[in-house]
């Protein structure tokens, strides 16, 4: 098990087998959490973001889809075992209510079923704001009460990647603590999986329809990523209490392995990178792994 790939852990292309790993760690941190209540608030999402809403369209957007939601929830469970073999304590309720904040926090791109034009990306701006209003309009769907709204909204807003947890108004400070390792989850979960960087393709048509014009092209964000990976190093230290420190706990209790595979495929990723990055002869676009990614990417977008 020690080579062992995060990605090679469970089949994270199903929902099912994300569902099923999750709530196998839940029993092993928090025997007495409603694993219905979860099953039942993961499988709306799902639905959600398949589009079997009424009044919602389902998931239009290539790189915030629904695999980054249920890796973002796994990712949540993971560092909730991780916090929880370290002493930390969360009741029941917490529990619930920061996986559901994980299941939620993108709903912001999603569209209602009368919005005609474009895609979600639209929302890109103000898509954190869109997700805080969904949790409070639909709490009641996902098993929450009504007096968790505040504290769903609070840990959503940490996901902000602009936001100062500093300057949320937490109900308390465990919630600011959910809060904080949900948005650690957030960035785990895109930045460790195996295909970010072809999907680093579909961000910046997804950032261009939000015109927000920070890069010139795909291949502009691809260069500018190599600075992103020391600003989110940095946020993890300063403003989110390094709570991704808790994941090298869960993977000793879980499987054995006392490492942190998150950053282990981050470095990689990160490596990979600056080396396509180097080469003049090639179009870095073209050394990316998963060509049918790179190929979707352009038919889209031709």
């Amino acid at each position: 098990m020690a080579d062992i790939q995060l990605a090679n852990l469970i089949q994270m292309e199903s929902p099912q087998a994300v569902l099923d790993e999750a709530i196998a760690v839940i029993n092993c941190f928090s025997a007495d959490t409603d694993t219905l209540a979860i099953r039942s608030a993961f499988d709306q999402t799902v639905s959600l973001y398949r589009g079997d809403w009424a009044h919602t369209k389902g998931c239009n957007t290539d790189y915030h889809d629904l695999k980054h939601v249920t890796d973002c929830f796994l990712a949540m469970v993971r560092l909730f075992h991780g916090a929880g073999e370290t002493g930390s304590r969360f009741s029941r309720r917490q529990v619930h209510q920061g996986l559901v904040a994980a299941l939620l926090h993108d709903t912001g791109y999603l569209q209602n079923s009368e919005d005609t034009e474009g895609t979600g990306a639209k929302y890109t701006a103000c898509h954190v704001r869109r997700s805080m209003d969904f949790l409070q309009q639909h709490f009641a769907t996902f098993g929450l009460q009504e007096s968790e709204i505040h504290a769903g909204m609070a840990m959503i807003h940490c996901t902000d990647i602009n936001c100062d947890p500093a300057a949320v108004p937490f109900p308390d400070k465990t919630t600011e603590k959910i809060g904080k390792m949900l948005a650690t989850a957030d960035i785990l979960a895109q930045m460790a999986d195996r295909t970010y960087l072809e999907k680093l393709l579909f961000l910046f048509y997804e950032l261009d329809e939000a015109r927000i014009e920070d890069y010139r092209d795909e291949l502009d964000l691809m260069h500018r990523s190599k600075d992103f990976y020391i600003r989110m190093a940095d946020r993890f230290d300063t403003q989110l209490s390094s709570a991704n420190r808790f994941m090298v706990h869960h993977f000793k209790a879980r499987w054995k392995i006392n490492k942190d595979l998150y950053q282990r495929a981050i470095d990689k990723q990160r490596s990979y990178l600056a080396d396509i990055l180097m080469a003049v002869d090639h179009d870095p676009r073209d050394r990316l792994r998963r060509s049918r990614i790179v190929e979707a990417v352009r038919n889209k977008h031709a």
